[in-house]
């Protein structure tokens, strides 16, 4: 099984934009912080997390390839197949054949992987830029507004009513709570 200090390498190893290097930690923190609600391995969930997009600036210009080539890489490490399957579901929809999540875990990281990201949309227009100062409040507030982060897929993180049966403001606060306790590593 492989590590956290083994999963951080291999991302480090094959992602070099610090930006998204913390969008990976935001995931993994969610994702650890999401297992112990569903009774899941808080390590798989955590390394599902983390290595969910490890290969995205390999495979930016052929997206079909995305995910498959951080599997391969995982192949020596004999990772479990809840996270092969956590990593392939997340991209459903994204990348052809990948297919839709099915498990707790799987719908997970396929809602916090685009939530990560409006949160720290919301951050950086808050006068200190600081996630310690983010409110629920503050994230829903902006979530009314289409206009801010509209390249963020709501229906995607929204599907966490559906599919994991959590109110959309309790969703947001597991996030913002998990990813307040790594902002030094977020580097806000």
């Amino acid at each position: 099984m492989i590590t956290r200090e083994q999963a951080r390498k291999l991302l480090h190893n094959n992602m070099e934009s610090v930006n998204l290097r913390r969008h990976c930690y935001s995931v993994a923190a969610v994702m650890e912080t999401l297992a112990s609600k569903f009774g899941g391995d808080a390590e798989n969930w955590y390394i599902a997390g983390l290595l969910h997009d490890a290969d995205y600036e390999k495979t930016k210009d052929d997206p079909k390839q995305h995910t498959r080539l951080v599997l391969e890489w995982l192949q020596d490490y004999g990772v479990s197949q809840e996270i092969k399957d956590a990593i392939l579901a997340h991209a459903w929809g994204y990348v052809e054949g990948n297919p839709k999540p099915a498990t707790s875990m799987q719908w997970a990281l396929y809602c916090c992987d685009e939530l990560t990201g409006f949160i720290v949309a919301v951050t950086l227009v808050r006068p200190s830029k600081k996630i310690k100062d983010v409110t629920v409040e503050n994230i829903l507030s902006k979530w009314k507004e289409k206009s801010f982060a509209a390249g963020v897929h709501r229906e995607q993180i929204k599907l966490c009513e559906e599919k994991l049966r959590i109110p959309l403001g309790e969703f947001v606060t597991i996030a913002l709570i998990a990813m307040q306790g790594i902002e030094k590593e977020l580097g806000l």
